[in-house]
């Protein structure tokens, strides 16, 4: 019994290795970094030459009063609430199209993919310059069309976050849709001619073959997209600065600004924690409904 056991054990040692290189980066980069920044959260820390005081819950009591904090966490729920939707259906209405188009799917495909693997600096600048309200082509095009007075885009609060978030969708989207794209010729073809044998439409076998059968790669997208959506940061810092006012400044942009612009490492600390609690509550949530719409 004791040298079957040790055989059972020595069988999990090649794998064991394999995993342990990644273990080790996932640890140094990731896990060590998370705690250090928890237990920072709990302290005055202010910069690299400070000794950090230990100020129990102060930080997190304040980000409840710091209106800063506040308005920063409503634009991301209004930049997820957005940029989640919007992506999602872009990037599968464009894998459905692209599955149709036998001949172009390999160049359809690589455009609609070249923004992700584009700076998203060169994408914010060049951006920058379409949305300019008085020399952009944007504007220029919406007069063209009969709109005689179009959003003044980044230089307003009212539009400047929604200008973001359709930079954000057109870089990001084809990235999800060659994930969809995938789970779409997955689908067994049996299944389709099944259906049309037996009278469904298009939009019929859509709704009964498609979305059923893809609903595992559309919950993976959606957890994706969701994090994707509070990790903005580049374009906010690039195109927008936080502004106009505060109307574009979301989590993370604003956790920079704390610790090193403002230099009070703990405060923002405490910003990260609760971006991190927020995102696995979500996922939380995300996969305790999984049962009730993914189909296996």
């Amino acid at each position: 019994m004791t040298s079957k056991r040790l055989h059972n054990y020595k069988s999990y040692i090649p794998g064991t290795l394999f995993i342990l290189p990644a273990f080790a980066l996932f640890a140094v980069f990731i896990f060590v970094p998370l705690v250090y920044g928890m237990v920072m959260s709990f302290t005055d820390y202010g910069g690299f030459n400070m000794k950090p005081d230990f100020v129990g819950l102060d930080n997190y009591s304040r980000l409840l009063q710091d209106d800063y904090f506040l308005i920063s966490l409503k634009n991301n729920f209004v930049y997820t609430l957005l940029f989640v939707p919007l992506t999602m259906l872009l990037a599968l209405l464009s894998a459905i199209a692209l599955n149709s188009v036998l001949h172009l799917r390999k160049y359809l495909r690589m455009a609609f993919y070249f923004p992700q693997i584009t700076s998203m600096v060169s994408i914010a600048i060049v951006w920058g310059l379409l949305f300019n309200p008085i020399s952009g082509p944007i504007n220029y095009i919406l007069e063209a069309i009969g709109i005689s007075n179009p959003p003044e885009w980044l230089m307003s609060s009212k539009w400047a976050l929604l200008a973001v978030i359709l930079v954000a969708v057109w870089k990001s989207f084809g990235y999800y849709m060659i994930i969809l794209l995938a789970g779409i010729q997955g689908i067994p073809e049996h299944l389709y001619e099944s259906a049309k044998l037996d009278g469904a439409g298009k939009f019929q076998r859509f709704l009964y073959i498609t979305l059923p059968s893809l609903s595992p790669t559309l919950f993976m997208v959606l957890i994706l997209t969701i994090i994707n959506s509070f990790q903005v940061f580049d374009l906010i810092s690039v195109m927008t600065d936080g502004g106009p006012g505060r109307s574009t400044n979301v989590l993370v942009f604003r956790i920079y600004q704390e610790a090193f612009i403002n230099y009070r490492m703990g405060y923002a600390a405490a910003m990260s924690t609760v971006l991190f609690l927020i995102i696995m509550v979500i996922s939380f949530i995300q996969f305790k409904l999984e049962k009730k719409w993914v189909t296996y």
